[in-house]
Parts: structure tokens; sequence; C-alpha cells
């Protein structure tokens, strides 16, 4: 039987693991982009070039639709350009990401575009009328005719709304799977249901950021979260947590809000409890975005839903602190860098290329009293990934053109990544009834795609897994 006629085109996130921007085109040349994410640290310039890498740089007089799979920047950080650009269709998405998907336009647009506020809001405005909200399981025509295109959403696990895509194309009789893994998550994700793989493909195209490693369990992580905030408390210091604003941030308030209630009387640090113990959040996107978590309750995981219902508060417990002035922001990293009062600051960025964990690195990363705890992926030219490699040798980050030795202690906890690990993607294409005749690999570093595809090979000789390159 003769398959209906298609092309993928990949316009990012395939030297990397950022950008995200696929499109898939159908034999009449209607196309859907899916995702239209931001390049960050060394990928925001072509290699060799210089050149930004902000700018839409391939025809979009044939897309008919963009499909997000979730909202962290890497994958809709392009979309202001994409809609300046002269796009006005659709923009399909989960309930959940149609609520949070403005949040995080909003904060781009302050950082990358302009303060304007009239005009911010005169985009919003646009994108919201743009914006349709697809409940999870449902599919939904996106191209109509022959060949024609359907597509539907199932929770990927990786953060609040986020979707692996499934389309289905369609020419005459003869029908075609074909699946977007968008980013998934691990099992056991705070707050999340488990992904679920699909029925069936004829076509993967999955991520591979954790392709090489294997996570620790929720529990261990948690065990090391738990004595690593003691360990810092104990030199007198403060545990800076850069994590991003959406998902990472509020994993680990479910996760510290654990791990008061488990040790209520027993000590922090000499001379303060764990409930006693200060928690900032020094983000203001990341207090929306945990207010947004909080509205949206209906779709946390039985887990978190029996913990509000037994009276507790995962995202808004007692030692919990938000700052959102610049001013108290200021006046926070002062009082934290000259007294020994023991806290854990979260903070944006989660890659350490600008945001206010910035100017707590700047003060406090020369001081052997406090410590840096990574709990997410750090890309290849980010200070984040500097402060990793070589902050346990003593070496040196440069933040905001300043060079600064690293003394503090640094620390990596890999088990609160939001990524799947080999094993988790291996079980989304091993459980599958009706396995793909092709996955192609994206979002990955060179090592860890080729270490997947090789398992993948290895445990599925007869499915042809390709790294597509530039």
């Amino acid at each position: 039987m003769p398959q209906p006629q298609f092309t993928i085109t990949h316009h990012g996130a395939v030297d990397g693991v950022t950008g995200s921007c696929h499109q898939l085109t159908l034999a009449n040349e209607q196309a859907v982009l899916i995702d239209c994410g931001l390049f960050q640290g060394a990928e925001t310039s072509s290699e060799g070039a210089g050149a930004n890498r902000l700018q839409i740089e391939f025809p979009i007089d044939k897309i008919q639709a963009l499909v997000v799979t979730h909202v962290h920047i890497d994958h809709v950080g392009r979309i202001p350009y994409l809609i300046a650009a002269g796009f006005s269709g659709p923009i399909l998405c989960s309930q959940a990401s149609a609520a949070l998907l403005p949040l995080v336009l909003e904060d781009a647009l302050k950082i990358g575009f302009t303060r304007d506020a009239a005009l911010i809001s005169k985009f919003l405005t646009q994108i919201r009328q743009q914006i349709i909200a697809l409940p999870y399981k449902q599919w939904h025509d996106i191209i109509p005719g022959n060949p024609g295109l359907s597509v539907k959403l199932a929770p990927a696990g990786h953060i609040l709304g986020s979707a692996w895509v499934e389309f289905e194309l369609k020419h005459g009789t003869d029908k075609l799977r074909i699946v977007f893994s968008g980013d998934l998550g691990a099992p056991y994700t705070p707050l999340l249901p488990a992904p679920q793989s699909p029925y069936s493909a004829d076509v993967v195209v999955m991520e591979s950021t954790y392709g090489d490693r294997t996570h620790e369990s929720r529990k261990y992580r948690r065990q090391r979260l738990q004595a690593l905030c003691e360990r810092a408390f104990k030199d007198k210091g403060s545990l800076l947590i850069p994590a991003f604003s959406i998902g990472r941030t509020q994993e680990l308030l479910y996760e510290l809000e654990e791990i008061i209630h488990r040790n209520r009387q027993r000590p922090a640090a000499p001379g303060v409890n764990w409930n006693e113990l200060d928690i900032i959040i020094d983000s203001p996107l990341a207090a929306d975005f945990t207010a947004g978590y909080a509205q949206l309750r209906e779709h946390w995981d039985s887990e978190a839903r029996r913990k509000l219902n037994a009276g507790r508060h995962p995202l808004a417990f007692e030692q919990l602190t938000t700052i959102d002035d610049h001013a108290t922001h200021l006046n926070a990293v002062s009082y934290l860098a000259n007294t020994a009062r023991p806290a854990i600051v979260i903070a944006a960025s989660g890659m350490c290329s600008g945001g206010r964990i910035v100017n707590y690195l700047k003060a406090m990363l020369n001081d052997p009293r406090h410590d840096v705890l990574i709990v997410g992926y750090q890309a290849v030219g980010t200070p984040g990934r500097d402060i990793q490699k070589y902050g346990p040798k003593g070496g040196y980050v440069e933040l905001d053109g300043i060079r600064i030795q690293i003394r503090a202690g640094i620390h990596t906890l890999g088990g609160y990544s939001a990524h799947a690990d080999q094993k988790d993607l291996l079980n989304f294409i091993g459980r599958m009834r009706h396995k793909p005749r092709q996955i192609r690999l994206v979002h990955g570093d060179e090592s860890a795609k080729q270490t997947l595809a090789n398992a993948l090979r290895q445990r599925h000789p007869g499915i042809e897994v390709i790294v597509p390159r530039k």
C-alpha cells in the first residue's frame, strides 16, 4: 500500500538542545510548525558566521498552523518573530499551555523587544485570539481535504500542559501516523502524571537531551536535596538554585514542602529547624507561574491532589517568601551575602545566562560558605555550564563581563531534570504496540544523540534511526 507523502524539516534543535522548531509538509506543500523556540548559549549564533538566529529565515506562506508542545522558552521564544514575519494562523496547544503561554511571551517581549505596555498588550491580545486550546486525547482537524492532517495531544509529563503530538496524515484511503515527542518528562515527576507511549506510529521525532545517562530515583534525589541543604546551612551560608521559572521551580517547591513536612522538628542548621527556614523565590515570572500552577490544579496528578485534600499547600507553604520588586531583590542579595542567615534561593535563569540569579552569583560565588545546586541541563556556552564544569576545580566564570573565581560549593542533582533519561526514552518507543519504521533524534548534544541512537538500534534492529544534520 503506498504511503502518503510528506517531508520533515528541522529549523532548530538539531545541533544542540535549544531552538526547537520542526516543520511537517504535505505533498500539496501545505505545512504545520511544531514549536518555534529560542536558541540559547553557544547555539545563538550560526556556526562560523556569528549570525543572529532570532529571525525567521524560512518561508511561512504555506504554514497553516503552529502546534506548541509546551511553553518553555526554547520551544516558544521565537513566536513573536514568527508573528512579526506575518504568521496569523492558529496556535494549537493544551488547555494548561493556553493559560500559561501569554505569561511566557509577555516576559519574552519585555526582555527582547520592548517595555511599552500598550504594544505588549496589543500583541498579547492578538496571541490570545490565535491560541486554540485542545483537550488531551481528542483529534482536531488542521488541514482539510486530500491530503489532510489531524492532530492529537497527549500528556508528556515535562511541565504542566506539556504534550507529545500525534499527527494523522490522510491521503485517499491511506493513513500515516507521525509523532513529535516534544520534551518528555520522567515518571514520578512532582505534580504531573507520567507520560504514556503512543499505541502506534510510522515516524517518531524524539528528543534526546539525556539520551546518554540515567537519573537518580525520586526518593534518592530528595534525600540528596535535603543533605545538600543541610551541608550549606552548616557552613552558615545559603543554597543558590538557578532554576527555570516554569516547571523546575514548582517541582523544587513541591519537594521542599515534603522535606519540611517530614522533618518539621529536626534542625536544618544549628539553631534553625526546617519549619523556620527561609525559602525565597526571587523571580516575578516564577511567582506568576507558581500561581498559575496553583490555579490549574485540576491538571495535577493524584498524589498532589491528595496533599491538597489533606490541607497541605505544596506550592504555597509558610516558609515561602516571594520577592517581586528589584529593590527588595538587591536588599536580599546584600543581606544573604553579608550575614550567616541560612536560606534557599530559587531564581532564574536556569542556565545563569541572565535574570536575578546572576546578582546572587556575583555576590556569593567567591565565598566558600555558600553552595550552588545545578538541577537542570546547562547548554554549551552558558555561564551555568561553566560553573558546573569548572566550579569543582576552583575555576572561574564570567558574569556580566566580570571574571569571578568559584569558591562556593558546586553540586549537580540530575534527578530533578524535567527531561526523561535514556531508560525512559527507550521505554517510550519500547512500550508502543506497533513500532515506528523510523526515529529521528533531535534536541540533544552529539554524544547524547549518538548514544541513544546506538541503544535504539541494538534494541530495535528493524527501526531506521536517523540523527538529522543542519
